[in-house]
């Protein structure tokens, strides 16, 4: 089953978790705001996209701006902090099976579905 790290309030996550859903693509949705996910987990998931945490960072957020821009982090230290913030990732993120990828541009979510 497709799964989707989607935040309702986001328009692009919007646009691809709608768009799955006119296709009849089941998904599961993971609000992963309300519910944040774990370092180990969010590795997972970045292992699966094939990118580093520092590369999953959303940089226009105001915390990274003020707190972590030019920090040298290891990456698990990357991964608590996305754990403890998850404002800070990118999204939407589709998963499918042992693949992922960054909705970013919208058409990505193509190469795995």
């Amino acid at each position: 089953m497709i799964q989707i790290l989607h935040n309702p309030r986001c328009t692009k996550s919007r646009e691809v978790f709608n768009y799955l859903a006119e296709k009849g693509v089941e998904a599961e949705e993971i609000r992963y705001i309300d519910n944040p996910l774990s370092a180990e987990e969010l590795r997972e998931i970045a292992n699966k996209i094939g990118i580093k945490p520092i590369d999953w960072v959303r940089k226009t957020e105001a915390l990274y701006k003020s707190e972590l821009k030019g920090k040298t982090l290891s990456d698990d230290q990357w991964f608590e902090i996305l754990s403890q913030n998850p404002r800070l990732i990118e999204r939407p993120v589709v998963i499918n099976g042992d693949k992922a990828v960054i909705g970013r541009p919208f058409n990505k979510i193509f190469d795995i579905l």
